[in-house]
């Protein structure tokens, strides 16, 4: 059974054109979920957050506007997780992109990384 992967993005985000461009190149069947209309909900997010091993900051789109006009460089390393959760899911402007899950849930990308994406998915 071919694993079949989420890729959450924005659809103007050059990094998840490259992204997808690479998954059709590789023929990996995704499901595209639009960032802005779907947003990842605070659930969503703990799970992934969870099941990729890395710290919540990783989550955050640090060279996006959102996150620049709400000074988070300074104001996430005083906050606490659950508000920092709770931001990072109210915006999906906020949010690393793209994110990329298996459908089983142990797979996580945070951003378009293709080395370490040829190792995971392509086997």
């Amino acid at each position: 059974m071919t694993k079949k992967y989420l890729v959450i993005g924005h659809p103007d985000c050059s990094t998840c054109k490259k992204a997808l461009a690479w998954l059709n190149q590789h023929g990996i069947e995704y499901t595209w979920r639009n960032i802005i209309e779907d947003r990842p909900t605070a659930a969503e997010l703990t799970q992934w957050i969870r099941e990729s091993n890395l710290p919540m900051r990783r989550f955050f789109n640090t060279s996006g506007q959102a996150y620049r006009s709400l000074n988070l460089a300074t104001e996430l390393s005083e906050m606490s997780d659950e508000k920092a959760l709770h931001l990072l899911a109210s915006d999906g402007m906020l949010c690393k992109r793209p994110l990329v899950i298996d459908s089983e849930g142990h797979f996580v990308a945070v951003g378009f990384k293709p080395d370490e994406w040829t190792t995971k998915l392509c086997k």
